[in-house]
């Protein structure tokens, strides 16, 4: 993280958990929050990638900085993800932050969905978001306050045709966080979404990015440069932070102006 960018002495200590933070935007997040001095957990269901991600993190370490915890989940056992998130807050002490990371947005045919396939994308993009929230509740009420972060995307709003159901439930994210964001702020507990335009992780570029798209990019973004996960970590950092703490219910779109 370059010394350009703001560090944000609120969240020193701080016990935040990321999930889907083995790869990707989520790495990305992993790291900025370590750097930070925060106390991270992140949760994924590949192996092999968040060990070497916690591998690289305490070897470039810096002093102050702590060994970030990975925990194998797959979150769509909710089972599982509650025992692990109470673990986490055993281990770490009270979750201060969530961040709703994890989501795969695997390109799919309307005519070829069925039930099954249908319930297994809510279960991927949706429905962890809901019982990971409702698991950090008790540790944020006790200490009368937190931020919950939860992953949209522009895809909804744009009209992504080759998605429907990644894009139905990026939807729903938004009337989430709008619902819990009401309901928790009497318990000084924000809730706050952001949305990622294109970003070019390595899935991104290696399954989807043609010379198509990065054409498409260069005409619909206002700012005409590809974004990178730090670019929305960055922001999920601010909505961590005290910084922002009278923000609540909002979207936060992160996508260079296509939108």
């Amino acid at each position: 993280m370059a010394g350009s960018f703001a560090i944000y002495p609120s969240l020193r200590g701080k016990v935040v958990l990321i999930t889907g933070g083995g790869s990707g935007i989520g790495a990305a997040m992993v790291e900025h929050f370590v750097r930070q001095g925060a106390r991270v957990a992140f949760l994924d269901i590949d192996v092999e990638a968040s060990r070497a991600l916690v591998a690289r993190l305490v070897d470039d370490g810096e002093e102050g900085q702590v060994r970030p915890l990975f925990l194998r989940c797959d979150l769509r056992d909710i089972d599982a993800l509650r025992d692990v998130i109470a673990g986490v807050s055993e281990t770490l002490g009270r979750i201060d932050v969530l961040v709703n990371n994890a989501a795969n947005d695997d390109r799919h045919e309307i005519e070829a969905i069925e039930p099954a396939y249908f319930d297994d994308r809510m279960a991927i993009n949706l429905r962890h978001q809901v019982f990971a929230a409702q698991a950090v509740l008790a540790d944020m009420k006790q200490a009368g306050g937190g931020s919950i972060i939860n992953m949209g995307s522009i895809s909804w709003v744009i009209g992504e045709p080759d998605l429907p159901l990644y894009t139905a439930a990026k939807a729903a994210v938004n009337g989430l966080t709008r619902s819990l964001a009401r309901k928790l702020g009497p318990h000084g507990i924000r809730v706050n979404c952001v949305m990622p335009g294109w970003i070019m992780t390595e899935r991104q570029r290696r399954l989807w990015l043609t010379p198509a798209g990065e054409a498409e990019i260069m005409d619909r973004q206002a700012l005409k440069e590809k974004l990178y996960p730090p670019d929305v970590a960055r922001m999920v950092l601010w909505l961590a932070a005290e910084d922002s703490r009278l923000c609540t219910g909002q979207n936060f779109v992160v996508d260079g102006g296509w939108t």
